[in-house]
This record gives structure tokens, C-alpha cells and sequence, in this order.
């Protein structure tokens, strides 16, 4: 009986807030604009999350494509002195270690993903803005490039390949650009 009570009230309210709405064009505009504001808000601060997340995937990789270098060259060395069963081990460990990498290198393409999706619903937004406001011109106006550090080319070149000779082009590439956009970073706080 309590919950029809409430359901009730809640439906009569709805109507009221519609009625009024209805009467005063002006207030729902404003209700609209505050929505999309906050709507703006949200979205801007899930791209601001999944930009973080991106940079920590992109740390992970670069931490464990250093540890896979060196598995790899303890490999060649154990096999060179005729370790054999140490190097089958190391064999083994480095072996982990790319599907460790393989994993955040799914992530980071599933992030890109999320980015590209977050920019979209942000660049519809805008528009919508533009088209309910066409006399005036939007206070905050979102770009379609990603900010640098942005996950969208990761996710661009994680898709899939046939080969290894592919995914180590691709994580060659990938690596290149990292240390330049890091490089970039610190030239640019120096000067």
C-alpha cells in the first residue's frame, strides 16, 4: 500500500513538473541546458579517467616490455653456456610475461575504445548545444583531437594481426612514440 502511495505522489508530481514545464518554455530550456552541462561534466571527467588509466597501461607495457628485454637476453646467455634448463625457465618466465603484455595491450586498445566513444558522445553534445543556441556561441566547445597521451592511436594499432612480425612492428612503433611524446613533455617543461 506504501509503495502505490509513493507511486502515486511521484506520478502527480511528474505531472505537475510537466505542466509547468509546459507553461514556462524558458525553465525547461534552462532544465535542458543544466542536463547537458552536467551530462559535459561527466563525460569530461570520465575522458580525464580513461586518459590516466591509458597512461598507466602504457607505463605497464613499457615496464614489462624492459623486464621481456632482459628474460630474453638471460635466455640467450643460459643457452650460450649450455644452462639449458635455466634458460627453458627463463623461457618460460619471459613467455608470462608477454601474455602479461598482450593483456594490457588489449586493455589499452578496450581504453582507446572507451576514449573514442567518450569524444563522440562529447562532440554531440557540442553540436546539440550549437543547434538549441544558434544565435550564440557555446561557452565550452570540446575539440575533436584527443588531448596528447590519448589512447586513441594504441587502440588504432592494437587491432588485431596476422603475425608476430606485425605486433612487434606495431609494438616498435608504439614504444617510438611514447619515448618521443615523453621527450616532447620534458623539453617543452624545460623551456
Amino acid at each position: 500500500m506504501a509503495s502505490s502511495w509513493f507511486e502515486e505522489l511521484e506520478a502527480r508530481l511528474e505531472q505537475q513538473l510537466e505542466a509547468f514545464l509546459q507553461a514556462n518554455p524558458e525553465q525547461d530550456a534552462l532544465l535542458a541546458e543544466q542536463e547537458a552541462r552536467d551530462r559535459q561534466l561527466e563525460l569530461q571527467k570520465r575522458r580525464r579517467s580513461l586518459q590516466a588509466q591509458a597512461e598507466q597501461r602504457r607505463q605497464e607495457l613499457l615496464r614489462l616490455a624492459g623486464e621481456i628485454r632482459q628474460w630474453q637476453e638471460r635466455i640467450t646467455w643460459a643457452r650460450a653456456a649450455g644452462a639449458t634448463e635455466l634458460a627453458d625457465q627463463a623461457a618460460a618466465r619471459c613467455e608470462a610475461l608477454m601474455e602479461q603484455g598482450r593483456r594490457a595491450w588489449q586493455e589499452l586498445a578496450d581504453l582507446g575504445q572507451s576514449f573514442a566513444a567518450t569524444e563522440a558522445a562529447l562532440e554531440e553534445l557540442t553540436a546539440r548545444a550549437r543547434q538549441s543556441r544558434p544565435s550564440q556561441q557555446p561557452r565550452q566547445q570540446t575539440t575533436g583531437s584527443p588531448a596528447a597521451g590519448a589512447p586513441v592511436e594504441p587502440a588504432q594499432a592494437a587491432a588485431p594481426t596476422s603475425g608476430g612480425d606485425n605486433l612487434e612492428a606495431a609494438w616498435a612503433a608504439f614504444e617510438t612514440r611514447q619515448e618521443l611524446e615523453a621527450l616532447r613533455r620534458r623539453q617543452s617543461h624545460t623551456t
